[in-house]
């Protein structure tokens, strides 16, 4: 296990994926400690007072409450009717590795150290990630403006060790004060202060850490489904001249010609993409009787590098979103120093979500389309007027008696189709809320949920069109078996050949999709291809 070390200005995606997923603790840098100490140090001494002036969740009431004044008398009952009062999530618990990566967020945003709050806070919830006390945090909720209001509630509602709030610790749910107090932390019950809960609360740590999750996720799909597509083109022995580097140099766009060398380093060698593997007739090359070279290929297989290069350029725009979101101070009001050495309180926005709601968007549209495209593809390979050669559906002797693929085919249309209406874009959708407090709002939640449910999707499409593709090269071994793959491709038909048990005659279907999809979700068509020609880019 590792430690990160958080400074509000160097946390980067993959920062969090170690923190949520590998078990990484976080420690706070000594300088962010020192001047959010400083800080709250200022704040104690020159405002903690009844003559203080009106500041926003300070010493006034929240949204549309924030004309009413709150004594000094009452508020630390102030606190805690603002946790109470805003734990109004709905719907299933957020996996633990969001919450872990939600917490982790909030910390950092804790070290620019403009959001007043005491260092005692920031310590607890250090301690509760460190020691593994997730809290219960329902996914429904967030309209992604004044942040992530409810989540973050849920999040401090077990912090303070309210009786009725839970925690998964090791696995097993359980009341916040029973998970405290098996992960050893005292006191169970936690007090809050003036500035402490709207500080905790008021941000955008939830979509920040869902976004961040779905990026790296969605960057790995995007690697497999180069791997699975340069798998398919050698399944119909394309033509390489597609992917030639001088084609791509002449667009200057830089993920498809980023795609195009990995396509060509995937194929590295390749004899099934030749003039050779071309003039081999195969028995039900029927549709094609001469072999002469094809020029090119349909847009699924020749476009590759251009659809997938487009979407891997939309998640470099998405990512550097993002990576700004995780070392952001996203609550209100904050504090700045004035030229005198004062504090100064600020009410601004940048709780608002509207950059992640894009973000997401972006990337739920470029997953989207990644699986539009492999669906082509392997539709193609079930095919005969499209694959050159292949067997109809790509079912063994005696065809007719033997049905094929063709089902498994239309399973992944489905899925592509409902990765469709997953797109239309959260971030164009807006509701007042609050008695028009809040009067546009960004749905930034709902746009990282989606993206999730394509990124969940994904596997599905792009490991049934590994099946496929080794399907195909499979039925013409006897033919073919000659012409060598690829080493990236021959690595990734050995990993679908060891779990996949072909036969000519049809096979229950699920024992050939599932390991198909499996290895698609786990990455390990890709893990394969790397571990035999280096990662790709």
């Amino acid at each position: 296990m590792t430690t990160v070390c958080l400074d509000g200005e160097t946390l980067s995606i993959a920062d969090v994926v170690r923190i949520a997923r590998e078990g990484a603790s976080v420690e706070i840098s000594a300088a962010a400690r020192a001047e959010i100490v400083k800080v709250r140090d200022y704040i104690d001494t020159h405002w903690l007072t009844d003559n203080a002036p009106a500041t926003y969740g300070f010493n006034t009431g929240v949204g549309k409450l924030k004309d009413f004044v709150i004594s000094q008398a009452d508020n630390d009952r102030f606190q805690l009717s603002i946790v109470m009062s805003h734990c109004g999530g709905m719907g299933d618990p957020a996996p633990e590795d969001w919450v872990r990566a939600m917490m982790a967020i909030r910390i950092n945003a804790f070290c620019l150290g403009v959001s007043g709050l005491r260092i005692e806070v920031v310590g607890r919830l250090i301690t509760m990630l460190n020691r593994g006390v997730h809290p219960v945090v329902p996914l429904q909720g967030s309209v992604g403006a004044s942040g992530d209001l409810a989540p973050l509630a849920h999040m401090v509602s077990v912090m303070i060790g309210y009786e009725k709030a839970e925690a998964f610790y090791q696995g097993v749910r359980m009341p916040a004060p029973a998970a405290l107090e098996k992960a050893g932390i005292a006191p169970v019950r936690f007090d809050l202060k003036a500035k402490d809960c709207l500080a905790l609360i008021n941000g955008n740590s939830l979509c920040a850490a869902m976004a961040a999750l779905n990026l790296h996720d969605g960057e790995r799909l995007m690697k497999q489904a180069d791997v699975t597509g340069a798998l398919s083109v050698e399944a119909i022995r394309g033509e390489q001249a597609a992917f030639d580097a001088r084609i791509h140099a002449a667009r200057r766009q830089p993920g498809q010609i980023t795609v195009a060398g990995n396509v060509r380093r995937i194929m590295a060698g390749t004899r099934r993409s030749t003039e050779g593997a071309r003039a081999v007739r195969l028995p039900h090359d029927v549709l094609h009787p001469t072999h002469t070279a094809r020029v090119q290929d349909q847009y699924s297989f020749r476009c590759l590098p251009q659809v997938h290069g487009a979407c891997r350029d939309n998640l470099a725009y998405a990512k550097t979103l993002i990576e700004r979101e995780l070392n952001a101070a996203t609550d209100n009001p904050l504090v700045f120093w004035d030229e005198r050495g004062a504090l100064e309180f600020l009410s601004g926005g940048n709780f608002h979500c509207e950059p992640i709601a894009f973000a997401m968007d972006i990337l739920a549209m470029s997953l989207a389309e990644i699986g539009n495209i492999s669906e082509r593809r392997l539709f193609a390979l079930c095919d005969p007027t499209l694959s050159y050669g292949l067997p109809a559906n790509l079912a063994g002797e005696p065809i007719g008696l033997n049905s094929g693929y063709s089902i498994i085919s239309c399973s992944a249309a489905s899925v592509a189709s409902e990765n469709k209406t997953l797109c239309f874009p959260a971030s164009v959708d807006t509701i007042p809320t609050k008695s028009n407090q809040e009067d546009h709002v960004s749905m930034a939640a709902w746009a990282c949920r989606k993206a999730r449910q394509i990124i969940d999707n994904l596997p599905k499409i792009v490991g049934i069109e590994a099946l496929l593709a080794a399907r195909a090269i499979f039925v013409t071994e006897e033919q073919l078996g000659g012409y060598a793959l690829g080493a990236g491709s021959t690595a990734a038909y050995k990993a679908l050949r060891a779990a996949i048990p072909f036969q000519m005659d049809d096979l229950y279907m699920p024992l050939q999709s599932g390991p198909a999809v499996d290895l698609a979700r786990k990455g390990a068509l890709l893990d394969a291809a790397e571990a035999a020609i280096g990662a790709l880019d």
